[in-house]
């Protein structure tokens, strides 16, 4: 079985050790609501856990694209893997695909989300911070001021 594999299987089960057993140490996800990366295991092991809250119950992948074997930092090349789904937040569809980038020992690197369309990457975004702040990984937004 793949990593890949193994990573669609637990994320069906909803099973965040075996999500951690996948990751790097040093591991970066790129969020379609965030321009920079989450980084490390702990933070992305502790968001998982928010999406695996926040998508409804028809989270599901659809499809399974092997990519080409990229150059690493060492020169060793490893490849990479997009995984299609659809799910639902707060009532919006979501089409979207996981870009699984490997390191040399087959775990996972770096992961990247590309969500559509815009209303749905904007609920996904609301209610990931919601969750986030919720579970402390994230400080509470600062309120916005009223212009008197």
């Amino acid at each position: 079985m793949t990593t890949a594999d193994r990573f669609r299987a637990a994320v069906e089960r909803r099973d965040l050790t075996a999500l951690g057993d996948l990751f790097t140490d040093d591991i970066r996800f790129y969020s379609p609501v965030k321009f920079t990366p989450f980084e490390g295991k702990p933070m992305v092991v502790g968001l998982f856990g928010v999406l695996l809250r926040t998508f409804e119950d028809d989270f599901r992948y659809i499809g399974h694209l092997d990519g080409a074997a990229q150059t690493s930092a060492d020169g060793t090349e490893v490849p990479s893997v997009v995984l299609l789904f659809r799910a639902t937040v707060r009532g919006k569809q979501i089409h979207g695909m996981d870009l699984l980038q490997f390191d040399q020992d087959g775990l996972i690197k770096e992961f990247t989300v590309m969500v559509r369309p815009q209303s749905a990457v904007q609920a996904l975004g609301e209610a990931v911070l919601a969750g986030l702040v919720a579970d402390g990984l994230a400080p509470a937004p600062a309120p916005a001021s009223a212009d008197h």
